[in-house]
């Protein structure tokens, strides 16, 4: 068992220069860029008091995250879900956030390291009112840390290549959960063609700016 960085060290060796040098105190142009095409990013918070980590998709249009103050700041605005807030509590008892990027078809990922405050006044909403449903929160991240991830792992999994993606052979969300939680409680299981529905009808309404 690894149980020092000692040992963890002597498996891996020393970072290269070059690893060490790319990450930025802030979003520069390739960051910036790299952010305006990204349709999708997976947002990480912390809990209180020893709480488990949480780690939760976000996506929208490409560049639905906004890039401000020069590459120092991220608005990424919160869309309608199941109301569980488990990543804003979070970040109202731990400010720390981390972004991971992606954009469909690039092998590399931007990560992206900060803190984050839950903003609702207008000057934030407002941002978002003309291209969507205004959110009632905008997520503000004051950009600490950025850089790009190399390509290897979506080379191993090959994930942007079509001819991998295999048939969707699981039953509909709806019907796991009745098997997680019991026909008891939940007795009626929405089948996956329901669910899209459903799902694209939410879609459709967020996507109505504010008149």
């Amino acid at each position: 068992m690894i149980e020092n960085i000692d040992q963890l060290r002597a498996l891996y060796g020393e970072p290269g220069q070059r690893s060490m040098l790319k990450q930025l105190p802030r979003l520069e142009a390739h960051g910036q860029r790299f952010i305006e095409r990204s349709p999708f990013c997976v947002l990480a918070t912390a809990g209180q008091g020893g709480a488990l980590l949480d780690a939760t998709p976000r996506g929208g249009e490409p560049g639905f995250v906004k890039v401000t103050d020069g590459g120092a700041t991220l608005l990424l605005p919160d869309a309608g879900g199941n109301n569980r807030l488990d990543s804003l509590q979070n970040l109202l008892a731990d400010p720390r956030v981390s972004l991971l990027f992606m954009v469909p078809g690039i092998d590399e990922t931007l990560r992206v390291n900060g803190t984050a405050r839950l903003r609702d006044e207008p000057a934030f909403c407002d941002v978002f009112a003309r291209e969507r449903l205004r959110p009632r929160v905008v997520i503000e991240v004051s950009v600490r840390e950025a850089y790009l991830h190399c390509a290897k792992a979506f080379m191993r999994s090959r994930l942007w290549h079509p001819d991998t993606w295999k048939p969707r052979d699981m039953p509909s969300m709806g019907e796991m959960m009745r098997d997680q939680i019991g026909a008891g409680v939940l007795t009626i299981a929405e089948t996956q063609e329901q669910m899209l529905e459903r799902y694209h009808a939410q879609l459709r309404a967020e996507q109505t700016p504010a008149g």
